[in-house]
């Protein structure tokens, strides 16, 4: 799964340590979610869409 978390992170200058203490998860969490190594958990894909204020789908990009 693709994502803008980064883009989104950079719009709002938060740092990935920042971020990472709104959502309740490590800085490590966040750091393997833009890198696209982790998929976050539906829950925490809502947080952090909740957080920027924007729809999942914005943040998130689901491939074939």
């Amino acid at each position: 799964m693709e994502n803008k978390l980064k883009v989104f992170r950079a719009m709002q200058d938060i740092t990935q340590e920042d971020l990472a203490h709104e959502l309740g998860v490590t800085r490590q969490t966040i750091i393997a979610i833009e890198k696209n190594k982790y998929d976050p958990s539906l829950s925490l894909a809502f947080k952090i869409s909740r957080f920027f204020k924007v729809q999942i789908e914005d943040v998130f990009v689901y491939g074939d």
